[in-house]
């Protein structure tokens, strides 16, 4: 019987266009070191905003995947 082991790591990620392409960065960063990726978890949002306008989209997410 073989037994899954997962990892979950913390990252940050931003965009200028929105949290949901915050979330593909992230996803598309991690993928570089990591792979067998499961899962994201948005922790937190965050925004930063000049002259009343969103300029850059946050997020804090926790990633989850399969250990070789």
């Amino acid at each position: 019987m073989s037994e899954n082991m997962l990892k979950v790591i913390e990252v940050l990620a931003e965009s200028d266009k929105s949290w949901e392409d915050a979330a593909d960065q992230a996803i598309a960063r991690a993928s570089r070191s990591v792979h067998g990726i499961k899962s994201i978890y948005i922790k937190e949002f965050e925004a930063k905003v000049e002259n009343n306008k969103i300029v850059k989209y946050r997020i804090n997410a926790k990633i989850t995947f399969q250990l070789d």
